[in-house]
């Protein structure tokens, strides 16, 4: 059975190699972590890429959505309302969107149908709950296992909220691997609905606890970091504009079976401006508290660095098991932040 890592000492164990062909743990370790920093320098050095990312690393989807517009304003308002189409356009490469459209038709389900699926809302089939709505799991006529987000009736009953119409915009716009995909979103009298993809392991944070499974062999947790790592490269290097996810944190990564990571909830995603010459967008401050760039907190500038702080963040949570946040710690330890930074000058 594995065991949880203790938060002050990272081991690595050779049961988490899976047959005796692979390399040994100190040997996957450096390659790994190699792999890990060149994709990090990547990151930081925030360079565009034109062309299409390697199609091994894309989720092929035929799925269809409601027709959605999309607006770039540096405003705190990154959308215009959503609306029904008929018509439809296409993504470029699977490896960029290069239309400011998302993609789009008419789903293909019903309000009935995500009723069937989900066996009218049944408790039991309630994954999740946050500020804007509750989440169930569900099966589609077809077999796919998905997550059905409903927005709550009597907090929306004025139009969609900022926050849904966000994570329709930039589902719509994203094909990767690491990244939860839509299905569609439907309207149905006053019920508001996004359908994605099910991830059904658990969060990174329930993994990092062992409240799901027996907690993460070193390997695993490299592997989940290089994950991430590719998700926001994708977000701030191939997707046109630029999308910054500004939530970057462990109850937002899911994991699969087979111990991979996806990033989820994008409720508070930004498009970045499409000015060459601009190099932030000013707008209010969102996100969780432990995660969020401190200079983005000061100035309330926002660029794609303010996701990279927050990955950072979260790779001391992945090495260390730490919150961000831990208030029962003495003071100078309660910031995860600030604890490495004393503890890295002894």
């Amino acid at each position: 059975m594995k065991k949880a890592l203790h938060p002050t000492m990272i081991r690595q164990d050779s049961s988490s190699l899976h047959d005796q062909h692979k390399p040994r743990a100190k040997n996957y370790f450096k390659v790994v972590s190699r792999k890990l920093a060149g994709v990090f320098t990547a990151l930081l050095s925030g360079k565009r890429k034109k062309g299409s990312i390697d199609v091994n690393k894309m989720q092929k989807n035929n799925t269809r959505v409601e027709r959605i517009s999309f607006s770039t304003s540096t405003d705190q308002s990154t959308a215009s309302d959503v609306r029904s189409s008929a018509g439809f356009k296409s993504f470029g490469s699977y490896g960029s969107s290069s239309s400011m459209s998302g993609r789009i038709t008419t789903p293909s389900f019903s309000f009935e149908d995500i009723c069937k699926a989900t066996a009218n809302f049944s408790p039991e089939n309630k994954i999740g709950e946050g500020g804007f709505g509750t989440v169930y799991k569900g099966r589609l006529k077809d077999g796919s296992l998905v997550a059905v987000k409903r927005a709550k009736k009597d907090k929306y009953d004025q139009g969609l909220p900022q926050q849904f119409k966000n994570e329709i915009l930039t589902l719509s716009k994203i094909e990767h691997l690491n990244l939860v995909r839509l299905f569609g979103y439907l309207e149905h009298k006053d019920e508001q609905i996004i359908v994605v993809e099910y991830v059904g392991n658990g969060n990174l944070r329930e993994h990092l606890d062992a409240v799901r499974g027996n907690g993460l062999e070193i390997a695993e947790r490299l592997d989940i970091a290089i994950d991430v790592a590719h998700a926001i490269t994708y977000l701030h290097t191939y997707t046109d504009p630029p999308i910054i996810h500004r939530d970057i944190k462990a109850s937002n990564i899911l994991i699969t079976e087979k111990l991979r990571a996806k990033v989820a909830d994008f409720g508070f995603a930004r498009l970045a401006t499409e000015d060459p010459t601009a190099t932030h967008i000013s707008t209010q401050v969102k996100g969780t508290a432990g995660y969020v760039d401190p200079e983005y907190t000061r100035t309330y500038q926002l660029t794609d660095k303010s996701d990279v702080y927050s990955f950072g963040v979260l790779l001391v949570e992945l090495m260390t098991g730490r919150y961000p946040i831990e208030s029962k710690k003495p003071v100078k330890e309660r910031v995860t932040v600030r604890w490495v930074s004393i503890s890295s000058s002894y």
